[in-house]
């Protein structure tokens, strides 16, 4: 069985949350960074479990825009440049399903490698 389709989706931009809302009633916000770095692109998730790349520094994401794929996607650009990987229905449900869980891994892998949320300040000295 196929995931429900949502009815309306919206980006709160003071948030970084996407909204989606199906046609239940039911509605619910995912964290931009969530669907950063957990991108269904081949830069994200690689060519299997193993070469899949930890992403790091994300916290501060927002999204530039959001297109619609057919009628089977999204499209999120990212305003840190990524933009590949397309959001399906099915994913995106998966995504909300999992949250709890998904998000519990991937601040232990974080922990793991020594990595942060926060993105990298670079301290520039005039000289």
């Amino acid at each position: 069985m196929s995931a429900p389709i949502p009815t309306k989706v919206h980006y709160h931009r003071k948030d970084r949350e996407l909204e989606l809302t199906y046609a239940s009633g039911e509605s619910y916000r995912l964290p931009v960074e969530y669907l950063r770095v957990f991108s269904p692109s081949a830069e994200v998730r690689g060519h299997g479990p193993d070469t899949a790349t930890l992403q790091v520094g994300k916290k501060h994401v927002g999204l530039q825009n959001i297109t619609q794929a057919g009628r089977y996607a999204l499209k999120l650009h990212f305003d840190d440049g990524h933009d590949s990987g397309l959001f399906s229905w099915d994913y995106l449900y998966d995504l909300i399903e999992k949250r709890e869980v998904n998000w519990a891994d991937y601040l232990r892998r974080l922990e793991e490698a020594g990595a942060s949320r926060e993105p990298l300040s670079i301290e520039i000295k005039q000289l």
